[in-house]
């Protein structure tokens, strides 16, 4: 089986004890690891794959703790750079009544920034291998570049490219130049996946459809479309399918679309995806695939914080046969 590679920021999360209220007027948190990229290979490796991180961090207890969970999960740490330049990346989140949040990011820079191009290992990769990567690294920084080099290298081998620009506004002054930077990597991916509140923003067309089919450009073969607990959509040229979600607790939804992605590349890694049979397995097991990870994703905002609530196989297994209503 292959190796999941997920490259961009590794961070503490400070969830908040209190929900239903401003992130000024939280009193008291809780750190947890966090970062999309980590959340999606920790997710993958909690299953069962193997998954390893790219990306830097500093040279602080934070840094220390964050090494402690990616290992804690079975996430291989040995491609993560140390620094002394800058400090790990921190965001603040506040947790609505539904679960839904609010971030404030402390980064200017973060040490997850200064990884460079160079730092990138060229024999790294091979057609077996998933390269995962999301759009809140992709700010003008070594980096982004970093992120270049990394793409191009696992097009080299033959791997599949997974992008998820997991839109975060806060972290960029100009949006329109934040738009631009995600249309200019979606044509690098083979599978994007873009949440409904995502769509318009990356795309600027209302009608689904239409922003949907706009996002069939350079190499990409196939879309997710998640929708929350309404589920997911898995989007081909030619066609399309649905699946249903999951009604369960929620008490946080941090990390829930990771969790349903990790999933997702972690069953593609059980078929032995390369790019060239990505669209042969999204067409034979496409309902298995999108159920999974809609239990995945739901199971996930059932705790609070990310890595805490990643389920197991057999969580996702159980829940899968017990249907749609889960009370977990």
């Amino acid at each position: 089986m292959g190796t999941l590679f997920a490259i961009g920021e590794v961070l503490i999360d400070f969830i908040p004890l209190e929900k239903g209220m401003a992130l000024k007027d939280v009193k008291s948190f809780e750190r947890a690891a966090g970062g999309a990229p980590a959340n999606v290979a920790a997710a993958a490796a909690t299953l069962g794959a193997n998954a390893s991180v790219i990306t830097k961090l500093g040279n602080d207890a934070f840094g220390d703790f964050l090494i402690d969970q990616l290992l804690s999960v079975g996430v291989q740490t040995n491609l993560i750079k140390r620094t002394n330049e800058a400090n790990t990346g921190l965001a603040f989140v506040s947790l609505q009544a539904d679960g839904e949040r609010d971030f404030s990011f402390y980064r200017n820079p973060s040490s997850d920034l200064l990884l460079t191009e160079e730092e990138i290992d060229s024999n790294l990769f091979t057609s077996q291998d998933i390269l995962h990567f999301g759009s809140v690294d992709l700010i003008e920084s070594p980096m982004k570049h970093a992120h270049v080099r990394a793409i191009n290298e696992m097009k080299k081998k033959g791997g599949l490219i997974s992008f998820d620009p997991n839109v975060r506004l806060p972290l960029w002054h100009d949006h329109e130049e934040y738009r631009r930077t995600i249309q200019s990597f979606i044509p690098q991916s083979n599978l994007l996946k873009i949440s409904e509140d995502e769509l318009e923003f990356i795309t600027g067309i209302s009608d689904k459809k239409k922003a949907i089919s706009s996002l069939f450009i350079g190499d990409v073969q196939a879309i997710l479309y998640t929708r929350g607990k309404q589920g997911a959509q898995l989007f081909l040229k030619d066609r399309s399918f649905d699946s249903h979600g999951y009604q369960v607790d929620v008490q946080d939804t941090t990390g829930a679309g990771d969790a349903f992605m990790g999933a997702f590349l972690y069953q593609l890694l059980q078929y032995g995806v390369q790019k060239e049979k990505l669209h042969s397995i999204l067409l034979e097991h496409n309902e298995t695939l999108l159920q999974f990870a809609n239990a995945s994703g739901a199971l996930t905002t059932t705790r609070k914080g990310a890595f805490p609530a990643l389920p197991t196989l057999i969580d996702v297994q159980q829940c899968m046969r017990k249907g749609m209503n889960i009370n977990v």
